[in-house]
C-alpha cells in the first residue's frame, strides 16, 4: 500500500432501518483517472453540484484536465473511500498551502468532502474528516480549515460537531 492507502474498521448503526449494528470497512486511497466518472457524479449529486457542475458520459474534459494538475501536485491529495466490495462512496481533496507566517507554517484545506447518497447517514463523513484530519497532522500542517456554503445549514451544524469554529468570514468574487 502506498503511504495514503489506509483501511479502518468501524461500527454502523443504521438509523434508517431496523437492521442491527455492523461492522464498517473503508478504505481510503489516492485517486485514479478511472475514478474520476465517479467523483464527479458524487459532486453534481446535491442541490447546489446540480447547478455547477456538468456531470455527462463522457465526462467534459475539463474535469480530466483538472485531475492530471491535481494528482501532479505534491500539495494536493484527491482522495476515495472504497468500501469492502472496492464501491467508490466518498471523496474529499486535502490541499496543503505553504505560508509565511506561523513561521513559515503549512495549513491543510479540505473541500469536495461528498459521499455517495446511499451511504450517507452512516458516520462515514465523520470518519473520513477523523482520517482528513490526521493525515493533516502527518503532513505537519497546523490546522485544517475548510469553506461551505451558507445554504447548507446542516454540513455548518455537522462541522461545528467535529470541532470546527467559524473562526473567520470569507469572501470569495466568482469571474
Amino acid at each position: 500500500m502506498c503511504e495514503l492507502t489506509s483501511i479502518i474498521l468501524f461500527i454502523v448503526t443504521n438509523h434508517l432501518s431496523d437492521r442491527k449494528s455492523e461492522i464498517y470497512k473503508m478504505k481510503f486511497r489516492k485517486a485514479t483517472k478511472n475514478d474520476i466518472v465517479k467523483i464527479v457524479d458524487m459532486i453534481a449529486d446535491d442541490n447546489l453540484g446540480k447547478t455547477r457542475e456538468n456531470f455527462q458520459i463522457p465526462l467534459p474534459i475539463e474535469y480530466l484536465n483538472a485531475f492530471e494538475n491535481i494528482d501532479a501536485d505534491q500539495n494536493q491529495e484527491l482522495i476515495v473511500v472504497e468500501n469492502e466490495t472496492h464501491e467508490i462512496i466518498g471523496t474529499l481533496q486535502l490541499s496543503f498551502i505553504q505560508y509565511l507566517t506561523y513561521q513559515g507554517g503549512i495549513r491543510a484545506q479540505i473541500e469536495t468532502v461528498r459521499i455517495r447518497k446511499d451511504q450517507r447517514g452512516r458516520g462515514i463523513g465523520k470518519k473520513m474528516f477523523e482520517w482528513a484530519i490526521n493525515r493533516a497532522k502527518k503532513r505537519n500542517a497546523h490546522l485544517l480549515q475548510l469553506t461551505t456554503d451558507k445554504k447548507r445549514p446542516d454540513a455548518i451544524k455537522f462541522y461545528e460537531a467535529l470541532g470546527f469554529k467559524a473562526s473567520h468570514e470569507g469572501m470569495k468574487i466568482h469571474f
